[in-house]
């Protein structure tokens, strides 16, 4: 049995009442235990972990420092989801229709400085590691999931603008390029930041509206459509 201890709900018991979130984890740990424990829950206790645990997120900490001196994990500015009134960045299913899910609170994206894990460096070996492990197959297909490889192909394409810009788009359906009619490019892909950057007030004050959940603006026009072939 493992207690995924800390976190969110943590942290904002102990803004509340001001109780550490050593002290809360603790009790809550040992009053779930008390309760499978009643059930009769065949659990073996002797394998029990707790994240929160000094014995166990030291090797966390001495993995993140071994993968840091391989250069396996960087700093890198990310948009990310931030509650204000939560204080903290939230994962993406953590956030409904740009409120959180804790607290219904106004959530926005906002670029911020994160560590970022390099995990296309050894997908491979990751997913190989999986067929040797002894765990059930709902949960190493999971991990597939979660490690997301997909094999393809870079293609680029040139955009038909003064530059002659080149933009390359993966793919792991190569075969159905000549169906091509639209490229979809993320809001950091440097393009797109030049044509915001060259596209005035109007722009600035677009994205204001798209940040905040309640207009519900999903998009707007740039007045700029290039070619591209």
């Amino acid at each position: 049995m493992g207690w995924d201890a800390f976190g969110l709900p943590a942290e904002q018991y102990a803004i509340k009442t001001g109780v550490h979130p050593a002290e809360i984890t603790k009790v809550n740990c040992e009053n779930f235990k008390r309760q499978l424990m009643l059930m009769g829950l065949s659990y073996d206790w002797d394998r029990e972990i707790d994240t929160s645990d000094k014995k166990y997120f030291k090797w966390t900490q001495f993995l993140f420092l071994k993968l840091y001196e391989q250069g396996l994990v960087f700093e890198k500015e990310e948009n990310v989801w931030w509650c204000e009134e939560l204080k903290t960045v939230l994962a993406n299913e953590e956030v409904i229709n740009g409120r959180s899910e804790r607290g219904d609170h106004i959530c926005i994206k906002k670029p911020l400085r994160q560590w970022v894990v390099k995990i296309t460096q050894y997908a491979d070996k990751l997913l190989d590691g999986l067929d040797k492990l002894d765990w059930p197959d709902s949960v190493k297909k999971m991990q597939r999931e979660w490690i997301g490889r997909t094999e393809g192909v870079d293609i680029d394409f040139k955009v038909l603008d003064k530059s002659n810009t080149i933009l390359t788009v993966f793919t792991g359906e190569p075969e159905a390029l000549y169906g091509v009619n639209a490229i979809f490019l993320s809001d950091d892909n440097l393009y797109v930041k030049n044509l915001l950057r060259n596209s005035g007030s109007y722009v600035q004050s677009s994205i204001s509206l798209m940040l905040d959940p309640k207009n519900g603006v999903d998009g707007f026009f740039l007045n700029s459509l290039p070619s591209i072939r």
